[in-house]
């Protein structure tokens, strides 16, 4: 009887999790199809000129022992002098030992426990994130705009919004109206591209469950009063982590190394190769067609199972026969936002903390740009990610994040523009000097963000079209149209393979990754 073989579109988290996980618990062969050279998906590092780039910034957490877990196997946490990593999570806190190796000093393949910073930049000063009524906050905002939050809070915790239909009516309950305007509109906007209030609750309940002011206040009380424990605190919400694992040189070393492991296992990987026919008879995928992107060769392969982590509306246009009308219409109108991050090298920065050690770079993982004279919407500081990011640890390495849809003036930029935009913005809001920046490079990453409008009310009955293929199995970010970090698309295909592995034809338990209450990450 010759192999079982399953066909895996993409080496992101979900593909190559999917791989490995069919290696170690089954006799099913994964072959990899890749259209590009990286391995990672958007959780792939590049490196420029010694410098490493993390495309959208990837805090390896998750309140899931089974992703932690699978995690650790390739990549064990940095130790302590006395070779133990004390990591709280589970509401717990528990040492786990591991060889006097696992130094980042003397190894590469380890995992640092990093610091949680975000702020929110605006009005030229830094807030915290997320949001709360600190002091601090207060007399940055100055009496009257304060006041006209606490107001609009107040009125939003009595005279909340019933049957929240978008995302506007959503921040607005949490959030009230003024703070909303202050702080989320601006924002949220510059990265889906429309007003929220054509965008879907549901991606607000996707990515900041349960946080509200009230949350917040109360998470800074305690935080008064209680030290944070470690890098799992199940008990927070995610989006006021404080502890995170991040890989030495960024998280596309994980994935290539995972990748390395797949291919050593007797799976096989093939890059440069996009997916462009699925082959079906009505209740099974019977061949996949993938084209090398370089040579232009067609390579036709033949599988028992086929995993896919391609946007759902590349994988209907690629079906034949294909979809009956109005479902192929249905993916064609699914909405996807791109993604542009423009490397600035620097001497320095020119904004400074306000009070100790002023001269020090600050410290933050990331800045959300709330200034709307700007198109920039976030922006990296890769030395605080990881020191071993940036070749001269002398310089400070950045990335500039812009949201925009492919085709659009943004992304046709030429790079030498991008660059130039990139270093006059963020002169313009006395972030940088433009005379401090020594270098840049550009990378565009299409359809980064499945997006919560367009088509995706009707979502359902796509999934229903798919669902009725007993050997296909939508998993991921993309390939599930749902905007999960990696840890929940790792869950996914792990689930997959579960299914696999016990016989289970029902996909129910695939879709409910991540539609639980209690966790997300907002990013």
């Amino acid at each position: 009887m010759s192999q079982r073989v399953a066909i895996i579109i993409g080496a992101g988290p979900a593909g190559l999790t999917a791989a490995f996980e069919l290696l170690k618990r089954t006799d099913v062969k994964p072959i990899v199809l890749e259209r590009s050279e990286y391995m990672g998906g958007i959780a792939r590092t590049v490196c420029y000129k010694g410098n490493r780039i993390d495309i959208g910034g990837h805090r390896f957490f998750s309140k899931s022992d089974r992703v932690m877990n699978w995690w650790f196997q390739f990549m064990p946490p940095q130790t302590t002098e006395n070779g133990c990593s004390k990591i709280a999570y589970q509401n717990s806190t528990r040492s786990v030992s591991f060889p006097a190796s696992c130094n980042p000093e003397r190894e590469d393949l380890v995992m640092l426990m990093r610091p949680r910073k975000s702020r929110i930049y605006f009005l030229r000063k830094l807030f915290d994130y997320p949001i709360s009524l600190t002091k601090d906050t207060l007399m940055k905002l100055g009496t009257m705009r304060t006041l006209r939050i606490v107001l609009s809070y107040l009125y939003a915790v009595v005279r909340p919004i019933r049957d929240e239909q978008n995302l506007e009516q959503f921040f607005i309950n949490r959030f009230g109206r003024e703070l909303y305007s202050t702080f989320f509109r601006d924002y949220t906007e510059k990265v889906w591209g429309v007003p929220c209030n054509k965008i879907s609750a549901a991606w607000g309940a996707q990515r900041v469950k349960g946080l509200s002011i009230a949350k917040a206040i109360a998470h800074f009380v305690r935080k008064s009063f209680h030290r944070s424990q470690g890098i799992g605190q199940k008990e927070v919400e995610t989006s006021l982590i404080e502890q995170f694992l991040y890989p030495k040189l960024g998280p596309g070393q994980l994935w290539e190394e995972v990748a390395r492991q797949i291919k050593e296992m007797g799976g096989e990987i093939v890059t440069d190769h996009l997916v462009t026919r699925l082959s079906h008879d009505g209740s099974r995928i019977t061949a996949v067609d993938a084209r090398n992107v370089i040579t232009g060769e067609v390579r036709t392969i033949q599988g028992d199972f086929v995993f896919s982590t391609m946007p759902v509306k590349d994988l209907l246009a690629a079906m034949e026969p294909p979809p009956p009308g109005e479902v192929r219409q249905l993916g064609d109108q699914l909405v996807y936002r791109d993604f542009l991050t423009v490397g600035l090298l620097c001497q320095k920065l020119k904004i400074r903390e306000e009070r100790a050690n002023a001269q020090a770079l600050i410290k933050d993982n990331w800045i959300y740009i709330q200034e709307p004279e700007v198109k920039v919407g976030r922006l990296q500081i890769f030395n605080n990610w990881s020191p071993y990011m940036v070749a001269d640890p002398a310089k400070v390495w950045i990335g500039l994040e812009y949201f925009c849809f492919e085709g659009d003036d943004l992304w046709r930029m030429g790079n030498e523009d991008l660059i130039r935009l990139g270093t006059a913005e963020l002169s313009k809001i006395d972030i940088i000097d433009e005379a401090q920046v020594l270098d840049g490079t550009v990378l565009r990453m299409d359809k980064t963000y499945p997006a919560y409008f367009g088509s995706y009310d009707r979502f359902s009955e796509i999934r229903s079209f798919v669902d009725r293929f007993e050997n296909l199995f939508l998993v991921g970010r993309n390939g599930m149209h749902k905007y999960n970090n990696q840890d929940h698309s790792m869950l996914t295909a792990m689930v997959a393979v579960d299914n696999i592995a016990d016989n289970r034809k029902d996909k129910e338990n695939i879709w409910s990754v991540n539609t639980e209450q209690d966790y997300h990450e907002e990013k």
